[in-house]
């Protein structure tokens, strides 16, 4: 296979991360004030040399193999916007990071063209949107994480969420403040300060060595697609305790690799037994980090990309 040059944006930095070590080259819009959504190649993440910046101003002077847009703002507005009439004729993927937000089961997909690809990172996700004409293929995560011991020497778990104090039930906002009231437990994530437990932001390539010293996870998540930090947290033997929703309910297999239940109630009672037994933790985290490296290791994940480059842009 050639090597291709893909088009995209920078919409979730983790993601795209994972995503550019499939081995293609990525040309990532910027603006000048690396605003949401135009951050290029910027931040913390180490970006690989195949990685490039590509200033909005200067796309049309380019020459592409695949757009590949990440929301709807890029899908409907950017490509008039930035793309040449040749570039908007080129093989376009649209990437679905999340579930329906206006109805769970009845909203339709704003991309509804049989020759775009949609690709969604979660088969609870292909389900509940309604795809339309759009052909569809899901790619499960696949994430890279040092190898970190698990040590679960802090009593206490660890909640990983980006502005929570912002977003409310969906993600649980309501629910970590009802455990916190029982359970000890600390917030990470842009604007986790503004929340009672907040530490704030730990960046993602600490994360895991961070999360290894904690002695559970818990992800208080009703509606949304799953985290890549809860895979992260697998991947070091962390054990997690979260709602049985979405595709929670396929990760994690109750007491043997975790523990998952709609009932909050039920979830403090696990989560007092991990405080209580340090190593009833540890197992439950070896079993879950054996789950986790079979099915979302960053092999897997960069095979299936290459796999859906091909299909559409060769």
């Amino acid at each position: 296979m050639r090597r291709l040059k893909i088009l995209t944006w920078h919409t979730h930095g983790s993601y795209l991360y994972y995503l550019t070590q499939t081995p293609h080259d990525f040309y990532v819009m910027s603006k000048p004030d690396r605003s949401a959504g135009y951050a290029g190649k910027w931040g913390h993440l180490p970006w690989g040399d195949n990685v490039h910046d590509m200033p909005v101003e200067l796309v049309r002077e380019h020459e592409f193999d695949c757009i590949l847009f990440q929301d709807d703002l890029q899908y409907l507005v950017d490509q008039y916007t930035y793309l040449s009439e040749a570039q908007q004729r080129l093989p376009k993927i649209y990437l679905e990071h999340d579930t329906p937000r206006d109805h769970p089961t009845d909203m339709r997909h704003i991309v509804d063209d049989p020759n775009v690809l949609l690709v969604h990172v979660t088969h609870f996700n292909a389900l509940m949107w309604d795809n339309g004409h759009t052909p569809y293929r899901v790619i499960e995560h696949g994430v890279m994480v040092p190898d970190i011991p698990y040590r679960g020497n802090i009593d206490r778990g660890l909640v990983v969420i980006n502005h929570l104090q912002t977003r409310g039930r969906r993600l649980g906002g309501d629910i970590y403040m009802r455990v916190r009231g029982k359970i000890s437990l600390d917030l990470v994530g842009m604007g986790a300060e503004e929340m009672p437990g907040g530490l704030g932001e730990v960046f993602h390539h600490e994360l895991p060595a961070f999360a290894s010293h904690y002695r559970f996870f818990f992800n208080p998540i009703r509606y949304t697609s799953l985290g890549l930090a809860v895979i992260e947290a697998m991947m070091v033997g962390v054990p997690i305790v979260a709602l049985a929703t979405t595709e929670m309910s396929t990760v994690i297999d109750n007491h043997v690799s975790g523990y998952i239940d709609t009932d909050v109630a039920k979830l403090i009672g696990y989560m007092d037994l991990l405080l209580a037994d340090v190593e009833l933790a540890r197992m439950l985290g070896v079993e879950g980090q054996r789950r986790a490296r079979e099915r979302f290791n960053i092999n897997r994940f960069t095979r299936d990309w290459s796999r859906v480059f091909k299909e559409v842009a060769m």
